[in-house]
């Protein structure tokens, strides 16, 4: 293993203790053993010092395993269809289309076949503009997003919430590594002005986010649920890495969502993004 000593001079063999003592310039003049200890527990200590990494280096890190930010910030948009499975609808399955806009626009629209269990077609468009969302839901009735999950989704950040981070307000924290499975993971605390805290799961290996958890109050159960999205299967779509595989799960459902078809920067109706207009149904 090779370590550059970028922060610390330690290669000059020179250090003042907290007395005032200076220790010699050679190992070989040291002379005895605990002058010896000395110098190696300020030795490695340097070493550790320069071997650590901060948040913004696993950030950096993680945005260039994704494509690097200049490929990032070249993307306006994103098309996206996939298939859906749940635990909570049993085997049925769906179709999910997920758009994304910049600076922070999404629209998730999911259909999903009920007819087996009597209930026809299940349809849950959820529009978010940047400022604020709204559901349309044929099972819940349609409804304004708001409070947690209305701040959740102003931090959520197309294309990356850690590209642009501290313009939002956000701190970051390095909290160590922890086991995703069988990878050893860097984790990231996140910490909005506004909203829930989300932990941020960087794989150690190849830089690639692996895991996000995050606790949202909803409203309809009164009470906080912890969700955890696991991402996988990465692919390049024009420079940037977009992972084909997205595992959520919480105490409610676990829910699994396969890409089938990614288009970048291709062009979206803007009014797809906002709450219909009562008018046109649109």
């Amino acid at each position: 293993m090779i370590v550059k000593l970028r922060y610390a001079r330690c290669d000059a063999l020179e250090f003042e203790t907290t007395m005032g003592t200076r220790l010699p310039r050679s190992l070989s003049m040291l002379k005895n053993g605990s002058r010896r200890l000395v110098f190696l527990t300020l030795f490695f200590g340097c070493v550790q010092f320069a071997a650590a990494q901060t948040a913004d280096d696993i950030i950096e890190k993680d945005l260039a395993a994704l494509g690097g930010r200049t490929a990032l910030n070249n993307l306006k948009s994103r098309s996206m269809k996939r298939t859906i499975s749940g635990s909570n609808i049993g085997d049925l399955t769906g179709s999910v289309e997920i758009l994304n806009g910049v600076p922070n626009k999404s629209r998730t629209f999911v259909q999903i076949d009920l007819s087996d269990l009597g209930l026809g077609k299940f349809v849950r468009d959820q529009r978010f503009d940047g400022t604020s969302g709204y559901v349309i839901d044929t099972m819940q009735g349609n409804h304004d997003i708001t409070g947690e999950q209305l701040d959740a989704m102003k931090n959520a950040q197309f294309p990356s919430p850690l590209l642009n981070y501290k313009g939002m307000g956000t701190t970051v924290e390095l909290a160590g590594k922890e086991k995703v499975g069988d990878r050893d993971a860097y984790v990231l605390i996140g910490k909005p002005k506004a909203g829930p805290v989300i932990r941020y799961y960087i794989d150690a290996e190849t830089y690639l986010p692996i895991r996000s958890v995050m606790k949202i109050l909803v409203p309809q159960l009164g009470t906080e649920v912890e969700q955890t999205q696991e991402t996988s299967d990465f692919r390049e779509v024009d420079g940037v890495k977009v992972p084909y595989r997205i595992k959520t799960t919480s105490s409610l459902q676990t829910v699994l969502v396969t890409i089938t078809q990614v288009e970048q920067n291709k062009q979206i109706d803007q009014s797809l993004f906002s709450k219909p207009d009562a008018n046109t149904g649109k």
